[in-house]
């Protein structure tokens, strides 16, 4: 019995299912028959694959159907993240490789029917293209259908973070389809407007629209192929040509203003070493993990590393050090635990949320409880319970009253947390796992667990 995926339903050329085993396969429909054979008879297929920029698939033996046409099992793709959740570079970098991508397939005589930036995940550090469907056949003089949705999904996002605020990135959380150009302008400062770029693909198109006379259908109806190339040419140099804007935050210097020494933080990793070396874990999230560095002991020992923070300040870092590095197995994300992103949609359900999409072997809470339980109030019962939902096993850092970070925290407000200390925090996490080790951190007040779900 198949059970189709809430994400996938919106494309009458096919949908996204899980067979009984939970392995992901996309059916075919047969009116999506015609381009898909197009893109694997035209080499697109290939190439885009060769190059690690469309997800790969195997071709499942079929009975002959009215209905489908096909029906593929694609490559693994093990996390699913959203758009909101990338960092600026994350965005920029989806947002290239989609223009790239319709680049050649112009070359092949196809063309991207769509640009959503959900299309797109990271996989072994970079992004890649998921959907198989995304193509259809190119017609002389056609419009690229995706314009407006690309500049929705990707122009308008990083525009805002390049010139306004690094946070208007979750505009994405509430227009699902991509942020609304008119409300994009509005929110640009006037000198976006001097990037030539800008002017036209945001400004003037926003104008466009405005005016009902001329979207993306209107102003391209004529356009040749080659005339195409150059608005994509034109649009790829506008999205490379921008950066993020770099405003102070306040975790985006974190390891410089902690009250760590180098010894203690690396007494504290010396502890992670001992408590994951033997058991051999493949996949973790790091949950409030900054900038990676703790995160990066776990890629010591192969595992694949989520990396959260709600600062983008810190993810942007994060994913800046392992593009630089190469790596691999890690995932940087954009994440505020007292409001994850997910469970919104249709039915609120086609986008899901973080406990569902991040499974994984061990999850990792540093110098993270006491933000939560001070700053916002989580009681720790409620922090054991959905840090358990993500994985079976837990590093987790306490830290107490006398500690210099606990003090800030509580130097601005009452001190009603008469339970944080550390024996009704065990005791909470005691109702969700078994303690398997503790020791406390050298060099400071603290202590390191490691818990096992039940």
């Amino acid at each position: 019995m198949k059970k189709n995926n809430h994400a996938s339903f919106r494309d009458p050329a096919g949908f996204v299912f899980h067979d009984e085993a939970g392995t992901v396969h996309r059916q075919i429909n047969q009116a999506g028959a015609g381009d898909y054979q197009k893109l694997m008879s035209s080499g697109l297929y290939d190439e885009l694959v060769k190059a690690g920029q469309l997800i790969a698939h195997e071709e499942k033996p079929r009975k002959k159907s009215d209905s489908w046409h096909a029906i593929i099992k694609p490559a693994h793709v093990p996390f699913i993240t959203y758009p909101f959740e990338w960092s600026f570079s994350q965005l920029k970098d989806a947002a290239l490789l989609t223009l790239t991508i319709q680049q050649k397939a112009l070359a092949k005589g196809m063309s991207l029917k769509d640009a959503s930036a959900y299309n797109m995940q990271f996989l072994d550090g970079k992004p890649v293209l998921i959907d198989t469907l995304s193509f259809e056949v190119y017609h002389e003089g056609s419009p690229w259908k995706a314009y407006r949705q690309f500049c929705e999904h990707f122009l308008a996002p990083l525009a805002l973070m390049a010139y306004s605020d690094l946070s208007l990135s979750q505009l994405l959380r509430i227009h699902l389809d991509g942020i609304p150009l008119g409300l994009a302008v509005k929110l640009l400062p006037r000198r976006a407007r001097l990037r030539p770029g800008l002017l036209m693909h945001l400004f003037l198109h926003a104008r466009a629209q405005s005016a009902k006379a001329g979207d993306h259908k209107t102003q391209q109806a004529v356009l040749r192929q080659a005339q195409l190339e150059a608005v994509l040419a034109n649009l790829k140099n506008t999205v490379a040509h921008l950066r993020p804007l770099h405003a102070t935050t306040e975790w985006g210097d974190y390891y410089r203003n902690t009250n760590y020494t180098a010894t203690a933080a690396d007494n504290k990793a010396k502890l992670i070493r001992t408590f994951v070396k033997p058991l051999k874990f493949k996949t973790a999230l790091d949950l409030g993990g900054n900038n990676g560095h703790y995160a990066r002991v776990l890629n010591e020992f192969g595992v694949s590393a989520i990396c959260s923070d709600i600062d983008p300040n810190a993810v942007e870092a994060n994913y800046q050090i392992a593009k630089k590095n190469g790596s691999k197995n890690m995932l940087p994300l954009v994440i505020d635990l007292k409001n994850p992103g997910g469970a919104i949609g249709w039915a609120n359900r086609e986008r899901a949320p973080i406990h569902e999409r991040l499974q994984v072997d061990l999850v990792m809470a540093l110098a993270l409880v006491h933000h939560l339980a001070i700053s916002n109030n989580v009681p720790f019962e409620k922090l054991a319970e959905y840090f358990s939902s993500f994985g079976p096993y837990l590093i987790i850092e306490f830290i107490p009253k006398a500690d210099s970070q606990v003090k800030k925290l509580l130097s601005t407000r009452e001190d009603v947390f008469a339970e944080y200390d550390q024996e009704h925090f065990v005791a909470a996490f005691l109702e969700h796992y078994t303690l398997e080790q503790e020791a406390p951190i050298d060099g400071t007040l603290r202590t390191l667990y490691l818990f096992k779900r039940k």
